[in-house]
C-alpha cells in the first residue's frame, strides 16, 4: 500500500487538482525539515506590556500605602518572561491533550476492475465532531476521500473501524465520514473562526506521512485569519474558484489534510487543507475556517451534499479567446464570458453558444470565477437571474430561473 500525497497549492502550478498517483513529498519538497517559531519574542512583548501596566497600578497603590516600596509592589505581581513562556507551553499541552484523541487517520482505497483489487490507497486525517446514537461523525477533506470505494478510520488508540461516507463537496473541499462509536470517548469542540487575530497562537494536529498512530502536533501562529487562495475545480487548469482560508505557519504536511487547527482553548478553529510546497517556501499552510465548516457539514449530513444554484452555461473568458472578431462585439466591450454551451435554465431562457455575458443582475461579470462567486454567494435555488449579453454584436437581456446544481 502506498500513501497518496495531499493536495498542495503551488505558486508554480496553474491548478489545484486531485493528488497524483505517485507521492511528491520527500526531502527536496514538503518533507524537508523546518524551524519552529521562536516564542520568546511574542512572549517577551506581552510581558513588557504587563510590566508597564503593573508599574502604573503599583504607583497608585504606593500613593495610598507608602510603607510598600515601588520595587516590592512590582516584583510581587509581575510575571517573569520565563513564566510567560511556560504558560504558553502549558496551554499548548492542554489544547493538544484535549483535541488529540479526537483526531483520527483516514485510509481511503479504490477497488476496480474485474478482480476488485485495490488500485491505490491514500492517507489523511479527520476530526471527530459529533456523536449520534451509536455512531460518531468525522469531518475531513473531500480530496482525502474522493473517488474511494473503501474507507478505514484509525483511532488514536490504534483501533481500526470501517468508515461510511455521509457526504462530500468538491468546492469547499469538505466531507463527513461516519463510524461505529464504540470506544470513541473524545469529541472535538468547535470554536469561532470569525474572531481570530493575526499572531494568535495555534497548533495543527494530524497524521503526517502516516507516522504512527498517535497524531502529531505542531505549533505556530495565525499569519492571516482570512486569505483568498485561487483554485481550479476542473481539469483545464484555470482558476475558477477562490477558497477563503486561514493562513498559518504551523507545519502542515502530507497526511495532515483533514486534521485540526486548534486555538489555545483547545477548540477547533479550522480544518487543515493545503500548503504552499514550492522550493524556498516555508510556513505557508492553510485551513478552512470552522464557521464555514459548520455550515457545509450541516448540509452534508442533511442532504449528503451542498445544494447550490446553477444557470447552466459552459464558459470561457473573453480575454483569453483568440479571434474575437467573429463575435462582432462593440469596441467598448473588453471583458465578459463567452457561452460555449447552454443547458438547463440558460437554454430555456434562450442563451446560445457564442453569446457573450457581460452582466448578472446589473453587476459586471468578467470571468467564470466572478460568475460562480456571484451565483453561489448571492443567489438561491429558484430565484430569478437577469442576464445581460451580446449576440452578433447586439445587446440583449434574458431572465432565467436558477435550478439546483446536480451531481455529475
Amino acid at each position: 500500500m502506498s500513501f497518496f500525497e495531499d493536495d498542495f497549492y503551488s505558486t508554480k502550478v496553474s491548478k489545484w487538482s486531485p493528488a497524483p498517483k505517485e507521492p511528491r513529498y520527500g526531502m527536496t519538497r514538503i518533507g524537508r525539515s523546518r524551524t519552529f517559531p521562536d516564542w520568546a519574542v511574542p512572549a517577551l512583548g506581552g510581558a513588557l506590556v504587563t510590566l508597564i501596566l503593573i508599574a502604573l497600578i503599583g504607583g497608585i497603590l504606593l500613593a495610598t500605602r507608602p510603607s510598600v516600596s515601588k520595587e516590592t509592589a512590582v516584583a510581587a505581581v509581575a510575571p517573569k518572561v520565563g513564566d510567560t513562556q511556560q504558560l504558553i507551553s502549558d496551554a499548548v499541552v492542554h489544547a493538544a491533550e484535549k483535541v488529540g484523541p479526537a483526531v483520527v487517520s483516514i485510509i481511503s482505497s479504490r477497488k476496480d476492475g474485474a478482480d476488485k483489487q485495490a488500485r491505490g490507497s491514500g492517507l489523511g486525517s479527520g476530526v471527530v465532531f459529533q456523536k449520534v446514537g451509536d455512531k460518531v461523525r468525522i469531518v475531513t477533506n473531500n480530496h482525502v476521500v474522493d473517488g474511494s470505494t473503501q474507507l478505514e478510520v484509525v483511532l488514536s488508540s490504534g483501533e481500526r473501524k470501517k468508515g461510511t461516507l455521509v457526504g462530500n463537496d468538491q468546492i469547499s473541499d469538505l466531507a463527513v465520514v461516519e463510524i461505529d462509536g464504540a470506544g470513541v470517548k473524545q469529541i472535538a469542540e468547535f470554536g469561532d473562526s470569525d474572531i481570530l487575530k493575526s499572531g494568535e497562537t495555534v497548533i495543527a494536529i494530524g497524521n503526517p506521512l502516516g507516522l504512527g498512530v498517535a497524531p502529531t502536533t505542531t505549533r505556530g501562529i495565525i499569519s492571516s485569519p482570512k486569505r483568498l487562495i485561487p483554485v481550479s475545480l476542473g481539469k483545464e487548469g484555470e482558476f475558477d474558484w477562490e477558497m477563503e482560508v486561514i493562513q498559518t505557519d504551523a507545519a502542515i504536511n502530507s497526511g495532515n489534510s483533514g486534521g485540526a487547527l486548534v486555538n489555545m482553548e483547545g477548540k477547533v478553529i479550522g480544518i487543515n487543507t493545503l500548503k504552499v510546497a514550492d522550493y524556498g517556501v516555508e510556513g505557508l499552510g492553510f485551513a478552512i475556517p470552522i464557521n464555514q465548516v459548520k455550515t457545509v457539514i450541516d448540509s452534508l449530513i442533511q442532504y449528503h451534499k451542498v445544494k447550490r444554484p446553477y444557470m447552466g452555461v459552459v464558459t470561457q473568458e473573453l480575454q483569453s479567446f483568440a479571434g474575437t472578431d467573429v463575435l462582432k462585439l462593440p469596441s467598448e466591450v473588453k471583458t465578459g464570458i463567452i457561452v460555449l454551451d447552454a443547458i438547463g435554465p440558460a437554454k430555456e431562457a434562450g442563451l446560445k453558444t457564442n453569446d457573450v455575458i457581460t452582466e448578472l443582475d446589473g453587476k459586471p461579470i468578467g470571468s467564470t470565477l466572478e460568475l460562480r462567486k456571484y451565483i453561489y454567494g448571492s443567489k438561491a435555488i429558484g430565484e430569478k437571474l437577469n442576464v445581460t449579453y451580446y449576440r452578433g454584436g447586439k445587446k440583449a437581456t434574458a431572465v432565467l430561473t436558477l435550478a439546483e446544481l446536480k451531481d455529475k
